[in-house]
């Protein structure tokens, strides 16, 4: 038996990176997933991992309307919801606190914060009705560690860390469980970007002083990061909540 076995998952940000490996995992460990993302041609090329597990659904989560459908419209394809994992995200700019445009401030805080806070609560109702279920956010290292330069980016990951807590505390009596993955440097399209603004020039040297930053130099695959995802979805993790899961190659020690 898989370990996701008759479970129905709702994946936000499931277009690429984490998102993408995090689908197409629990798809092979048995579950219907929804897969929400903006890209509907990056959607389509997610469901032929797996015609028959794999749901894509256009989605933008900082619209509360949306989303609400969304999970309506997953709970009427499969009869309910037992796993939300919150993965979209938005990194905006790698610049100084003064040089910092107020606007893609903003921006990054409604993707990051207000994104979950409304995947959440629009899932919670159908969660619920199944009695209880798996809530799985995706944060990062930079909940914990301070880094210049990275600053709405970092404010909202650390914000979500208050937002698990407070989730899980007031949702553990109705069996659901609610928990952050925090990775650190991730192979995905996000750290390309960063790579990009630290060093337009030069974006492979940008790599090598990211790497810097951390205990075992190199990037983690997005897979890796779904193995976890995949424990906290699953029965395995029943005692499991409020609870940040590093991977950060020992990002924060330092």
């Amino acid at each position: 038996m898989a370990r996701l076995d008759n479970k129905v998952a709702v994946i936000s940000g499931a277009t690429s990176g984490i998102g993408a490996a995090t689908a197409k995992l629990f798809a092979d460990e048995g579950a219907q997933v929804f897969a929400l993302g903006r890209n509907e041609e990056a959607l389509a090329r997610l469901e032929t991992h797996d015609k028959d597990k794999i749901h894509g659904f256009r989605c933008d989560i900082t619209d509360g309307a949306q989303v609400a459908a969304a999970m309506t419209a997953a709970a009427d394809r499969y009869g309910g919801i037992d796993i939300v994992v919150a993965n979209a995200g938005a990194f905006g700019v790698a610049t100084a606190i003064e040089a910092y445009p107020a606007e893609v401030f903003a921006q990054v805080l409604n993707v990051n914060v207000n994104g979950v806070f409304l995947t959440i609560k629009h899932a919670v109702p159908y969660l619920k009705r199944r009695g209880g279920g798996s809530i799985i956010v995706t944060s990062s290292a930079l909940a914990v560690k301070a880094l210049p330069y990275m600053l709405a980016y970092q404010a909202s990951k650390s914000a979500l860390t208050g937002l698990v807590k407070g989730a899980a505390v007031e949702l553990g009596p109705a069996g659901i469980r609610v928990n952050s993955v925090n990775p650190g440097l991730v192979d995905t399209p996000m750290i390309r970007l960063i790579e990009s603004q630290m060093n337009p020039e030069r974006p492979e040297e940008a790599k090598s002083s990211i790497l810097e930053g951390a205990l075992f130099k190199y990037y983690l695959e997005p897979e890796e990061v779904a193995e976890l995802m995949v424990f906290l979805a699953s029965d395995q993790s029943r005692s499991c909540t409020g609870s940040m899961y590093m991977m950060d190659q020992g990002v924060t020690l330092l």
